[in-house]
Parts: C-alpha cells; sequence; structure tokens
C-alpha cells in the first residue's frame, strides 16, 4: 500500500477531517446546475426533470486500482468515468458527482490532491463538479462516487426493454483494459495506448444520450465484460442475444499484444471489462446512429451466443466468483 508520503509531508491527519474538506473544495468552480455546493448538511442540483438518475461505485486499493500501477491523479478520473458510464447507460446527461475517500491518517495530504483533482478533471468533460461527499479514517484507501444525470424528459432506457428483431450495436473500446491489465500484470508498462486503457477508461458519455434519442430499446454499460453483460439484457429482457464474430472489431494493436504475452484478442474484446463501452439494443438497423457498430441480433429465446453457439470460456469478471 502506498499512501505514505507523496510530494510532501504533510498528512491527512494533519489536516483533520474539515481541513482536508476545505482542502478540496476551496476555490472548485461549479456548474450552473449546482444550485447549492459543498460546505452544507448535503448539496442541491437543478432537476429540471422532475427525474434524477443515480448510480454509484466503489473502488477499493487492491481490488479495483494498484498504487504501483496508476498515479492518484488516474484513480480520481477512472472512479468519476465508471460512474459516468452508468448515467450514459440509462440515456441521460451527468449533473453532478458526490465523492466520498476512506484513507489511513498517515496518507499524504498531496496524494489526496491528486486524486481529487483527477476526479474533477474526469467531472469537468461533461461540465459538471463535485458537489459534495465525506472523507473517513480507514486502513485501506477507498473511493466511492455517486453520480447524478438528467433525462432531459426522456424515459430511461434500460436493460429490459429489448425485443426479438431487434439489432445490437456497440458504442467505444472493448478489450483494452483486459490487454492493459494483462500487460501490467507481466510487469511491463507499454504499450502505453494500452496500459492506458486500463489505468483511466473512456466511455463514449455523448453516445448513451444519443442511442436514446435514436430509439434504443435496452442499454448497458460494459463493465465486466460484453458477454457477461449482455447477459443481464437477455435476462432483464427475457430475449436471446447473438453475438456475430466477425463484425466485432479485433483492433491490431491488442493483436500484436496477445500474440507477445501468448493469450487471444478476441478472448479480450468479448470478456475483458473495465473499458466501459456502451452496448445497446435497437428495433431498426437503418437507426443505429453514427459511431455505433451493429454486431448482433435479438431473438426469442433468454441466452447469449456467439456465432449461434455458447462461448465455452468465462464470460466476464464477477465480484465473490471462484
Amino acid at each position: 500500500m502506498r499512501t505514505g508520503p507523496h510530494n510532501g509531508s504533510e498528512s491527512v491527519a494533519d489536516l483533520g477531517e474539515f481541513g482536508l474538506i476545505r482542502r478540496l473544495t476551496d476555490g472548485r468552480p461549479q456548474p450552473a446546475v449546482t444550485l447549492l455546493g459543498p460546505g452544507d448538511d448535503a448539496a442541491v442540483v437543478q432537476a429540471a426533470d422532475g427525474r434524477v438518475v443515480a448510480s454509484t461505485d466503489v473502488l477499493v486499493e487492491g481490488v479495483h486500482f494498484r498504487l504501483d500501477w496508476s498515479t492518484p491523479e488516474q484513480v480520481g478520473r477512472k472512479a468519476v468515468a465508471v460512474n459516468l458510464a452508468d448515467i450514459a447507460a440509462m440515456g441521460a446527461i451527468p449533473t453532478a458527482v458526490l465523492v466520498g475517500i476512506a484513507c489511513p491518517a498517515k496518507t499524504a495530504a498531496s496524494m489526496i490532491d491528486d486524486l481529487v483533482g483527477g476526479l474533477w478533471q474526469e467531472a469537468a468533460k461533461v461540465r459538471i463538479g463535485v458537489v459534495g461527499g465525506d472523507v473517513v479514517n480507514a486502513e485501506h484507501l477507498v473511493v466511492s462516487v455517486t453520480a447524478l444525470g438528467d433525462l432531459e424528459g426522456r424515459p430511461p432506457v434500460t436493460r429490459g426493454g429489448a425485443l426479438p428483431g431487434d439489432v445490437l450495436a456497440v458504442c467505444g473500446r472493448l478489450g483494452w483494459a483486459a490487454a492493459g491489465l494483462a500487460v501490467l500484470g507481466r510487469g511491463f508498462r507499454s504499450p502505453v495506448t494500452v496500459v492506458a486503457a486500463q489505468r483511466t477508461p473512456e466511455p463514449p458519455y455523448a453516445a448513451g444520450p444519443q442511442a436514446a434519442l435514436a430509439g434504443a430499446t435496452a442499454m448497458i454499460d460494459v463493465s465486466d465484460g460484453l458477454l457477461a453483460d449482455l447477459g443481464h439484457i437477455a435476462t432483464a429482457s427475457n430475449v436471446a442475444i447473438d453475438v456475430q464474430s466477425d463484425l466485432v472489431e479485433v483492433p491490431q494493436r491488442l493483436v500484436d499484444v496477445s500474440t507477445a504475452l501468448g493469450a487471444d484478442a478476441r478472448h479480450w474484446v468479448l470478456t475483458g471489462g473495465e473499458d466501459h463501452a456502451l452496448a445497446a439494443t435497437f428495433p431498426d438497423p437503418r437507426g443505429v446512429p453514427d459511431g455505433w457498430t451493429t454486431i448482433g441480433t435479438v431473438t426469442r429465446g433468454n441466452k447469449v451466443t456467439v456465432d449461434g453457439a455458447r462461448y465455452e470460456a468465462p464470460g466476464g469478471w464477477q465480484h465473490w466468483s471462484r
């Protein structure tokens, strides 16, 4: 665990709870949607739609990130990105994030500065602010982010709306984060583009509302692996989904890395998590938006197949699985 000195000797214990909060919030600009930001018992965020989309993810050191693999800034960016991807997957636009940070008392205050800097950096990509949260003492570094979103009058795009006859499409990177994890696990730090995909995902935030406007019937954030997450749509919608492998792009960069490591690039693309691409079903192939790639079909049943057959290898990540 690397939560000790970091560009300075001052720790979070030296600052105290409220000193740390002031250090992390003072001088940070808030967008117009934030009606009341940090400093009170709770924040107030505009919700013109009358509904609020909300999502929470918890990142634990040693489970979701390692500080010998990622900088604190990269951890902060990732913590926000994984939540905003969930907001996008509902067809909503982000409006705000809240953050909870638990860390040992000896943690360098400068390290938390960098982590929070990453939070704000990712939030700025969609022009929102960090409107509040909490900091607590703990044995390990934990970052919990709650993201809020606005449906702008549209119905949410859930996992349960796919229908037989729909087509399946994806938007965003697949397999890159899994390749980066494999590279880091072997003790390497390059290729940089592959490793960066594991450290800081780049979800296609705008693609969620785009898909909703195009009539998407179901949608999901690909966090645990394409096949595993398609399984959630299949179960919720009570449909069968078939992925056509020849339509799923396997980038040459991943092929090169998999060859060097003795791995299977296509397996990374089909089962690798943490890229936070979006997968959605659409009623008409002609209505699939620009930037999305059609990769499969929806029929009657309740299963996920690849080229009409069950994919024998594990389909994605699950906590507590053996």
